[in-house]
């Protein structure tokens, strides 16, 4: 009786075990598996009554044959990172720092003292004191990038590139390393291209960031900590069209906006790197975490580095779409502190000043302070799809039409796009 005990045990604890497995799988699946295994649980029921152990060759018993898509994923998690792992790259950064060194001296030695007060004035524990010692090259910080042609044309943060007087040395998975040139940042996003000397170099293809859903496993490899290369972490997208303040360790602010959320582990050096999806396919290049929290980092879309090399393929140079106006995000609480007749759209407002920039295009074509703009080219603006999100997606040179309510009437406005001027690169547009 005790031994029939035990094999009941046995069996409901092995089965336990294989529904948590069933059940991972029905969530990785991403369908509505749940009432199935109940229909077919009670089917196993059933044809089990009268034995005490579990028979997965019981034909009816199929609906524990999934669970073997399990190990199909650990599999294409294993053959992406494989695959791709050649073509993630470890950027170090190093700088001419000055040696400080430390002597130490009596203050009172440059006195002309009187004999017998010398001996008041000699200390056994002299004041320490500073100086430099010439210059030596130090490691000062480290990043992550991908390549992106076999002739050594390597994408990565802005962030991670931005100090001219620094040098940087790029690592391969392969241990080679090679001397990097910053080719172009980008004047308005988080986003560079550096250079090796190198050919036949393993590559990574640019997916369509435009068609990531939540809940998509993704991979993020990067030099975490510029130390750990080549940290691979799995995880999935948790998030859509993030906006969020960031800064560096140099404090430099940046507001970054449309950004892919993941809770795949993104730590201090992964910036620059880039996130996969399952088809070894980049969606993202990381660039920032969230402070404080577990497991919230943030990627830029990979459609904005693809843009940004079609600009520098077709015109030779980076253009930022630019309409020329500060505008508040309008929602309840804007609306009522305003006295808004809407609670979404753009607020072309500024304190004391207009917020409409002089010889912009935006005061070229007739936008003026106080309007809301609802809508451009039928696109309507929220919290979560900024106009300098619309905006950003357009081209220099490219008419749109923002739908803008004025003195409670709406109208239509027909503006083309200039280029953001150098002198305003920190404005958005």
């Amino acid at each position: 009786m005790e031994r029939l005990n035990l094999n009941k045990k046995i069996t409901f604890s092995a089965l336990a075990i294989v529904l948590g497995l069933f059940l991972i799988y029905a969530q990785s699946e991403g369908k509505n598996l749940i009432q199935e295994l109940k229909d077919n649980f009670n089917k196993y029921l059933t044809n089990n009554q009268s034995t005490n152990t579990l028979n997965l060759n019981n034909s009816s018993n199929s609906f524990l044959k999934p669970i073997s898509n399990i190990y199909d994923l650990e599999s294409t998690i294993t053959s992406v990172v494989e695959k791709t792992s050649p073509a993630v790259v470890s950027i170090i950064i190093s700088k001419y720092v000055p040696i400080v060194e430390r002597y130490y001296v009596n203050p009172f030695n440059d006195f002309d003292l009187p004999p017998d007060l010398k001996p008041f004035f000699e200390f056994n524990f002299p004041i320490p004191q500073y100086r430099e010692k010439g210059y030596q090259k130090e490691k000062v910080g480290g990043g992550s990038g991908f390549i992106i042609s076999s002739d050594g044309l390597i994408v990565t943060n802005k962030h991670v590139v931005s100090d001219p007087k620094a040098e940087y040395t790029v690592y391969l998975n392969n241990g080679k390393k090679y001397d990097a040139k910053v080719l172009t940042v980008h004047p308005n996003d988080d986003l560079a291209l550096i250079k090796i000397n190198a050919n036949n170099l393993p590559t990574l293809p640019l997916g369509d960031s435009d068609k990531v859903k939540l809940g998509q496993f993704v991979i993020a490899i990067g030099n975490a900590l510029g130390e750990f290369q080549n940290t691979v972490s799995l995880g999935v997208i948790s998030g859509l069209k993030r906006s969020i303040t960031a800064s560096d360790e140099n404090n430099n602010i940046e507001r970054l906006e449309d950004l892919i959320q993941t809770d795949a582990a993104i730590n201090f050096g992964n910036s620059g790197g880039p996130l996969i999806n399952l088809k070894g396919e980049v969606v993202g290049i990381n660039t920032a975490i969230a402070g404080g929290a577990e497991n919230i980092g943030f990627a830029i879309p990979v459609n904005r580095v693809k843009k940004m090399i079609n600009d520098i393929k077709t015109k030779g140079k980076i253009e930022v779409p630019f309409l020329g106006v500060y505008y508040i995000l309008i929602n309840e609480e804007i609306q009522k502190k305003f006295n808004l007749p809407v609670d979404y759209g753009a607020y072309v407002y500024k304190e004391k000043e207009s917020a409409v920039l002089k010889d912009s295009p935006a005061e070229l074509y007739g936008v003026k302070d106080k309007d809301i703009i609802l809508e451009v080219d039928g696109e309507k603006i929220t919290l979560n799809n900024s106009l300098s999100q619309i905006i950003s997606k357009k081209s220099v040179g490219q008419k749109i039409t923002l739908k803008i309510l004025r003195n409670n009437e709406t109208l239509n406005l027909y503006v083309i796009l200039g280029s953001l001027p150098k002198d305003l690169q920190n404005l958005k547009p």
